[in-house]
């Protein structure tokens, strides 16, 4: 038996918190703005269609008519007038790109057969390496004989210009031939002296020296050793030979390498010579100085004694003093002498010296008066130089960058002979230091020198009023 389903009963009605009114859908309002993509053919569509054709239409009857332009009146362009235009385009950069004409062309303009030439001509010039006066006049339009005589005159001042000298020139009008004489010359020939050469009516070249003051009092520099006292030289205003003959001076006294320490303060004083318009020259190294935080303080004073400029100490006694060698770069030890693995080969072998650490281009000095008896190439050592000296020494230096000292020449005690590098068989830079004795490698650590000083009462005296001259500059 089937039984009818029960009938459905109507859902209650949603309350409406009074909001029914608010939630009925909004009335269309007139409206000229319609849109034409709505309802399509409806009345309200045709009703914007209309709006629109009435809008175009009124806009068709305001505008204006339609008419071509009046054609101007042509031109007619000549060969002047198109030179100008053509003066206005940028022109091909093989002729330099460039635009416009200098001036244009008016009615007085006349064309002439040659350029007058000029009555004066001034120059500066400047003297490279290798060249002479009077081919450097006669390049740039001096007639001969005046670059010639100006050349002798300069010669016999004793002025001749070194390279980088810079010639203020003013040459007259050209001859036939096309060269000039030269009306005017004038150089620093020297920092003291300044040579003019002029010419005169009746031909001919004169010269004038003229003597310049100079201010020589000498430039005092000072500073802490730090992290390296050949750098902190440098750092301090010294040039590479003065910081090298300041090292050279200190070194007879004591080990640079392992006495001198980071806090010890450093002073020296350089020959100077300062003209009225600022140029300066500095020269050698006149006092050199150590305040040294542990150990004897260092006061040198350079004297001629015995023919030549040499080291003496304010403090210098009578009695014979030894000293090692002088070190010759200023450097660390990085390994001593003996037996060790070599670095490159890896195997154990007698290192017959000493290797100092020392950056590329460290001044290497000679550790003791000598000759050299060898400077070039030496296989495996590089670079090298070396030195005999009295007793049967002999000191080699190896692995330089550059070799100054020559064969076959004497140098003295701290003198340059060449720079660190790292030629030959390294694996970096720094100086190997060899001293042999009687042809048999010995260690340069202990090798000492006995010297007796010359001293007299006179000379002290002076050496010391010198030393508080230039500590009081």
């Amino acid at each position: 038996m089937f039984q009818s389903p029960r009938p459905l009963v109507a859902a209650a009605a949603l309350p409406t918190f009074g909001r029914a009114a608010a939630l009925r859908p909004p009335q269309p309002r007139f409206s000229l703005v319609v849109d034409l993509t709505q309802n399509p053919f409806s009345r309200h569509w045709w009703r914007g269609a209309a709006t629109l054709a009435a809008l175009v239409a009124g806009v068709a009857q305001l505008a204006p008519p339609l008419t071509a332009l009046p054609s101007g009146v042509a031109i007619a362009e000549g060969p002047d007038q198109a030179r100008q235009e053509q003066a206005l385009a940028v022109g091909a950069l093989a002729y330099g790109s460039s635009t416009g004409l200098p001036m244009s062309e008016g009615p007085r303009a006349r064309p002439i057969a040659a350029a007058p030439a000029r009555q004066l001509r001034a120059l500066s010039l400047i003297v490279s390496p290798g060249d002479e006066l009077s081919r450097l006049l006669q390049r740039n339009g001096a007639r001969a004989s005046d670059a010639l005589q100006a050349a002798a005159l300069a010669r016999a001042e004793k002025a001749l210009p070194t390279p980088g000298t810079t010639l203020t020139v003013r040459l007259g009008a050209p001859d036939a031939a096309g060269s000039r004489g030269i009306d005017y010359l004038q150089y620093r020939a020297r920092l003291d002296l300044e040579l003019v050469i002029s010419g005169s009516d009746g031909g001919g070249l004169s010269a004038e020296r003229r003597q310049l003051g100079l201010d020589r009092t000498p430039l005092r520099l000072r500073g802490s050793v730090g992290g390296g006292l050949y750098w902190a030289l440098r750092s301090a205003g010294a040039s590479p030979a003065q910081a090298a003959d300041y090292l050279g001076a200190i070194g007879a006294s004591l080990d640079v390498g392992s006495e001198v320490m980071p806090g010890d303060r450093f002073e020296l004083v350089v020959a100077q010579a300062k003209s009225a318009d600022g140029r300066t020259v500095t020269g050698d190294l006149l006092y050199a100085g150590l305040d040294r935080g542990a150990g004897s303080d260092l006061s040198l004073v350079r004297v001629p004694l015995r023919g030549r400029l040499q080291w003496i100490s304010e403090t210098a006694s009578p009695e014979p003093v030894q000293s090692g060698l002088l070190t010759p770069v200023a450097g660390p030890i990085t390994s001593g002498f003996g037996g060790r693995m070599h670095p490159i080969l890896r195997f154990i072998r007698m290192h017959n010296g000493v290797d100092y650490g020392a950056g590329w281009g460290s001044p290497i000095v000679a550790a003791a008066d000598g000759q050299v008896v060898r400077a070039g190439w030496a296989g495996g050592y590089g670079r090298q130089v070396r030195i005999a000296h009295e007793g049967g020494l002999v000191t080699s230096y190896s692995h330089m960058s550059r070799i100054v000292a020559g064969e076959g020449g004497v140098v003295r005690r701290g003198e340059l002979i060449g720079y660190v590098g790292s030629s030959g068989l390294s694996t970096g830079p720094h100086l190997h230091y060899e001293v042999l004795r009687n042809g048999t490698p010995v260690n340069p650590l202990g090798v000492t020198l006995v010297s007796r000083p010359v001293f007299d009462e006179g000379l002290m005296a002076a050496v010391r009023a010198r030393a508080k001259a230039l500590r009081g500059l």
